[in-house]
């Protein structure tokens, strides 16, 4: 875990040589290039956010959010204190010092717990806070009787919506008060069909996802995200639901789960458009769940249906809106968010700080990449130059259709040529947003194409293929941002994207980060067309790659 660990930090820099500018607007600047760079970046990484990455000074913002998830993961205010003056070139500003103290203190003077006698009760340490906020329009008509000046009864079905508003007020609450077993299933990892063991860093995720009850484990794409599930699984011993972006996905924690535990086929169910199948574990899609008929979520039977003990939502970052809605319902229910990253393009992780539960392990990319776990990738944006008539097109476009016109250029066909004929012989996935372009590369290039219209089963035989070295390419669209498991996969070109993403960005990356064979490493190109949005959208996308330690190279695509 990116841990604070304060006895590590005994080598302090002294004044004038550290790689970190604390300033006191809360924004942190990392020389990259300073011999400290790799291990203050560790440091920083459980309090900070990565805001600008570019190639030799990046920008971190320690924000509320940042700092309430490091209380929750067991990091004071001292030990961030520590880190920002043991790296930092300047005297660190005393405001911010008594700002990031007092931020962290506003983190569990309320607490959720269970009184025997009232139920569910929220109280506090600090009499004036619990005041303020009985005040608060929204707050009030969720809270009940006053049991005494320092708590308040909570009915149970408002657990969630409560810590929703809480954290929008700036008073984040810490929910101690327990959870239901739900439903007793028996369920262990097994080495009967094959010998594996949990990795070590899967087994610290599980167990601090344990002990915090509830909350968030993130782990590199490649990394076995599966296997911190299946360990949480067998902890529980209860029924468990698991929500997942698609079918496919679906498919392979069936697989996986068959394979690695002592579950059988029967025991697992599948609900999604096809099947409507409800078992002791149940796989749900996130389209199953937000699909609406008549003006009612018809999914919510699911979620009643069992007395669950255990609810995994895969890629937590993807979450629909609506399910939020539907998870605050389920806060006496033990809940393990996985995740490659905790960002989300609509700005609602405080929605997954507050439903979920905080972040309980977060392992650095290049920490899993020098175990082995994962494969050294080299990132290389290629820029192309669009033509004199696509600049004009360009130029006079509607800026709704101006990213569109960038990243579909023709120009970059011929780039794609190029890297394929340098990477011969590697198993190679060209992924894209807009259909039109991949089909027109696939066509001139004689390569399959697999979009959201190629049905289950010819896509399982396509990657099926492409496991097994009877086809070299292929060409993906979004589907491949999700779950595809294609570990022979050593070569990405990415032609387009949606807009600035940053977890497509890590997604894609993470496609081809399965450890090779032969130890080899993996190559992700990004084909950027320059002076336009593409170009500024490729830097926002590439923020959490650069957080994770991953430089990107520039070239020009008449270089290659």
């Amino acid at each position: 875990m990116a841990s604070i660990n304060k006895k590590e930090v005994t080598h302090s820099v002294g004044i004038g040589n550290g790689p970190l500018i604390v300033q006191s607007d809360k924004t942190v600047l990392l020389e990259i290039d300073h011999e400290q760079a790799q291990e203050a970046r560790t440091a920083l990484a459980p309090f900070a956010e990565l805001e600008r990455a570019p190639e030799h000074v990046h920008t971190y913002r320690i924000t509320p959010l940042a700092l309430w998830n490091a209380r929750a993961a067991g990091h004071d205010a001292e030990q961030v204190m520590d880190v920002l003056e043991t790296y930092s070139r300047f005297p660190v500003p005393q405001p911010l010092l008594i700002d990031i103290a007092d931020t962290m203190d506003r983190y569990g003077r309320l607490k959720l717990i269970k009184h025997p006698a009232h139920g569910l009760v929220l109280e506090t340490t600090d009499r004036a806070v619990l005041t303020e906020i009985r005040r608060h329009k929204k707050i009030k008509p969720m809270l009940g009787a006053e049991i005494d000046e320092d708590s308040v009864v909570v009915h149970p079905s408002e657990r969630g919506r409560l810590k929703q508003e809480l954290l929008k007020v700036g008073w984040p609450a810490e929910d101690l008060a327990g959870y239901v077993d739900g439903e007793a299933h028996p369920i262990d990892l097994s080495q009967e069909h094959e010998q594996w063991q949990l990795r070590d860093y899967q087994e610290m995720a599980a167990d601090s996802f344990w002990e915090g009850g509830s909350g968030v484990v993130v782990l590199p794409c490649g990394a076995g995200k599966t296997m911190v599930g299946a360990a949480s699984m067998a902890k529980a011993k209860a029924t468990t639901l698991i929500l997942v972006t698609n079918t496919v996905a679906g498919r392979q924690w069936k697989d996986e789960l068959v394979r690695r535990t002592s579950l059988t086929e029967d025991e697992i169910g599948e609900y999604s458009g096809e099947k409507k199948e409800i078992r002791p574990v149940t796989i749900a899609t996130y389209q199953v769940v937000t699909r609406k008929s008549k003006g009612e979520y018809r999914a919510l039977e699911l979620f009643d249906s069992r007395d669950w003990g255990l609810i995994i939502y895969d890629e937590v970052h993807l979450l629909p809106a609506p399910v939020f809605r539907m998870t605050s319902d389920l806060q006496s229910r033990r809940r393990l968010g996985l995740t490659a990253t905790l960002v989300r393009e609509d700005g609602r992780e405080g929605d997954v700080f507050s439903l979920i539960g905080p972040k309980r392990y977060d392992a650095p990319w290049k920490d899993i990449e020098s175990q082995g776990w994962i494969a050294p990738a080299d990132c290389t944006e290629v820029r192309v130059q669009l033509t004199e008539a696509e600049r004009m097109v360009y130029a006079t476009a509607e800026q709704s259709d101006k990213y569109r016109l960038a990243a579909t250029t023709p120009t970059k066909t011929k780039v794609v040529r190029k890297i394929m004929d340098m990477h011969p012989d590697e198993p190679t996935l060209i992924i894209g947003a807009y259909i039109d372009q991949l089909e027109e590369i696939a066509e001139e290039l004689d390569v399959p194409v697999i979009d959201g219209k190629t049905g289950n089963a010819k896509r399982e035989k396509l990657y099926q293929q492409f496991r097994d070295g009877e086809l070299k390419t292929l060409v993906v669209s979004k589907v491949a941002n999700f779950s595809i498991d294609l570990p022979g996969a050593s070569v990405a070109i990415q032609i387009s994207g949606t807009f600035g993403s940053r977890q497509e960005e890590a997604q894609r990356l993470g496609r081809i980060l399965r450890p090779k064979p032969d130890g080899g490493g993996a190559f992700f190109y990004s084909i950027v067309a320059r002076d336009t949005l593409d170009a500024d959208y490729a830097a926002h996308r590439q923020r959490f790659l650069a957080e994770q330690g991953y430089g990107y190279r520039i070239v020009d695509s008449f270089d290659l």
